[in-house]
């Protein structure tokens, strides 16, 4: 049994068609396939994306994963409450741990992950976006981590990622009165990078991920890398690790590529060795 599986009560089934897979050349989308219930995260939603995140993480030909929901309405009302209030209480902390460790598992991926909104984004569902590495919103969508309307925090890295993202004072602003914001304020702010064309999301967010797979795989992965360890120390220590992962850069066959097709005048063909 794989590490994840092993969080997981044996009684929580693993449907796959709570989250769908669909590859695309060098992408693959992940789809919360939920809508009946905005795309919230229920124990077997967890399990299927958890084991869907293991099984990407060794597939270095992928070169970004984006991840959405089903629909125009909602891209993840968070955690399944209609779930949680007939939870048994001792099972509350198993879930509550899993929620936590699949925005730790897509922070983590060694490829490029993007946020791709496509509609209200509460809760754990902004949580999920905050562990992605870049997000592009719908014009309509609408984000918040709106946990203390509830009498609750955010309990799934909300507090940590949101302020690092956006700055203290703004996170506590929209933390402590669970203010849900449309995408342009979202921009405004740092919150999304992007917002797409009214209609034109998937399109937008192709691009944007292609822009991402079109660079050498190597060094995009050796580049998050770095940032994302590095940000974490002091600048002393992140320029340590920054060598290390432009070392990682040196020897590899799309560097010697990229000097090549510059030096002939044409696109370079990385293949991510």
């Amino acid at each position: 049994m794989s590490p994840v599986l092993d969080d997981f009560p044996t009684d929580v089934p693993d449907n796959p068609e709570l989250v769908e897979m669909r590859r695309e050349g060098d992408l693959v989308w992940l789809t919360l396939a939920r809508p009946e219930v905005m795309n919230c995260l229920s124990f077997p939603t967890l399990k299927r994306f958890r084991t869907i995140l293991e099984e990407l993480r060794e597939d270095l030909s992928i070169r970004c994963i984006l991840i959405t929901g089903t629909g125009e309405k909602a891209f993840c009302a968070g955690a399944d409450l209609k779930e949680r209030r007939t939870m048994p209480l001792d099972r509350v902390p198993e879930f509550v741990k899993n929620i936590r460790a699949l925005m730790d598992d897509v922070e983590a991926l060694p490829q490029p992950t993007i946020g791709v909104i496509n509609g209200f984004a509460f809760g754990g569902g902004t949580e999920l976006l905050l562990a992605c590495d870049l997000r592009i919103a719908a014009p309509h969508a609408q984000l918040g981590l709106t946990e203390v309307s509830l009498a609750i925090i955010p309990g799934a890295g909300g507090t940590q990622r949101l302020p690092r993202l956006i700055g203290k004072s703004r996170a506590k602003d929209l933390i402590l009165t669970a203010r849900r914001i449309a995408a342009a304020e979202a921009f405004d702010i740092g919150l999304v990078n992007r917002v797409a064309e009214a209609g034109k999301l998937t399109e937008g967010a192709t691009e944007l991920a292609q822009s991402i797979a079109a660079n050498g795989p190597v060094a995009v992965r050796a580049a998050k890398d770095a940032i994302d360890v590095g940000l974490e120390e002091k600048q002393e220590l992140g320029l340590k690790h920054e060598a290390a992962c432009y070392e990682r850069t040196l020897s590899t066959e799309d560097r010697l590529e990229a000097l090549a097709a510059f030096s002939e005048k044409r696109k370079p063909a990385f293949k991510g060795a």
